[in-house]
């Protein structure tokens, strides 16, 4: 492996990919087989059980209407004019190029939905390693790959989500960005904010570049260049438009001020009731709701340790872009997100957190994590996939 990943990289990042899809399938497909024959009630279409619908259960169900009948223009609502759960939660990309691949090839949904998300999530894992190995060693970004596939949401790389497709667009634009490629950045982020959410947290990254650069330029003695200041804001000003788009675009079409809004909040009701949004509440609203005070100090330890975290020396080497996305990305999650299960799947943009040392430092820390990873894989199936959602 170290020779292949000397000549060529990609292929040793694909012999990985593969083995982790190896993995996966292996553990979906066992859930599955064991759930059909046993009778159990599960979330895919029962119409027709095969394991490509049960890699599209939850919210591939609602890739399958937007891709199928697009947005709605009227939202449901309760009999107490509450607004409930509908597509307009989730963005139009992956829908739109599973439908363009139904298109050409016939397949149905759920067929096309599980290929291409594995093809984006082979993508993701080559990003991932190149922007890994712009400031880690080869062979410590490969594992760090290897981690992040066999991982407890590696699995979702190959489901009907949007997740891999994501992942591919974000980390190509975060690559952009470590090789001081401001322009061509902005497609791929753009095409990300239109994906999932999460990349207005990449527009304050901008921010923090911009600023971390023009500071190393003064103490150089010299200035940050005009061509690369303006080239930065422009950047950071089209992805911050392109983050805070898609609520407009909802309003525009159902004619409603808070669509995208009370549509999210509608998510939130079965945890913590009826609630108005308040920025940088939701993770002590949960923690209070269903653990009073010591849920508060829960919250309060876990964002000490985030903290302390972001500030080793073995954090603070993969490069202020990476430790400013993280930074960015976390306050984005605690300003406007509700803690429950599916924070564990909107932590994987994080991923290149998986390139510090602390998790490759000697040979013994490289097996254990890599075996801790595909055990957490197996345990997590089941509760966040079969039982409930990711």
């Amino acid at each position: 492996m170290p020779a292949l990943l000397a000549r060529r990289p990609w292929v040793a990042v694909l012999v990985v990919y593969l083995l982790s899809r190896v993995l996966s399938t292996g553990l979906l497909g066992s859930l599955f087989a064991l759930a059909t024959s046993q009778g159990w009630s599960f979330a895919s279409d029962r119409a027709d059980p095969t394991l490509f619908t049960f890699s599209g259960s939850w919210d591939a169900s609602f890739y399958k209407t937007i891709a199928e009948q697009g947005y709605p223009t009227t939202l449901p609502k309760d009999d107490d004019g509450y607004v409930q759960s509908n597509p307009w939660a989730f963005l139009p990309v992956f829908p739109g190029i599973v439908k363009a691949v139904v298109a050409v090839t016939g397949l149905p949904f759920y067929t096309a939905g599980v290929l291409v998300a594995t093809v984006f999530g082979f993508g993701a894992a080559l990003m991932l390693y190149r922007l890994l190995a712009l400031r880690v060693p080869r062979e410590r970004a490969l594992f760090a790959v290897a981690v992040f596939c066999v991982g407890p949401m590696g699995y979702l790389l190959q489901c009907a989500y949007a997740e891999s497709s994501f992942l591919f667009f974000f980390f190509t634009a975060l690559w952009c960005l470590m090789t001081r490629r401001h322009l061509l950045l902005i497609p791929f982020a753009v095409v990300a904010a239109f994906t999932r959410p999460g990349m207005l947290a990449f527009a304050l990254t901008l921010g923090i570049h911009l600023v971390v650069r023009w500071r190393e330029s003064r103490i150089r003695g010299g200035h940050l260049p005009v061509r690369d200041t303006l080239q930065i804001v422009f950047a950071g000003a089209v992805v911050t438009v392109a983050g805070l788009a898609w609520p407009w675009v909802a309003t525009g079409v159902t004619g409603e001020r808070d669509a995208y809004l009370d549509t999210e909040l509608s998510w939130w009701v079965g945890y913590v009731g009826h609630q108005a949004f308040r920025p940088l509440t939701p993770w002590f609203t949960m923690a209070a709701t269903w653990l009073s005070w010591p849920g508060v100090l829960l919250v309060l330890l876990a964002l000490a340790a985030g903290a302390f975290w972001l500030t080793r020396r073995s954090t603070r080497e993969l490069g202020h872009e990476i430790v400013g996305f993280t930074t960015s990305y976390w306050l984005y999650l605690v300003a406007v997100f509700l803690p429950q299960q599916s924070l564990f799947r909107l932590m994987m943009p994080v991923a290149p957190l998986l390139g510090s040392r602390l998790f490759s430092e000697t040979r013994r820390r490289r097996v254990v994590v890599l075996g801790v990873a595909v055990v957490l894989q197996a345990v997590a199936l089941i509760p966040l996939w079969f039982i409930g959602y990711p």
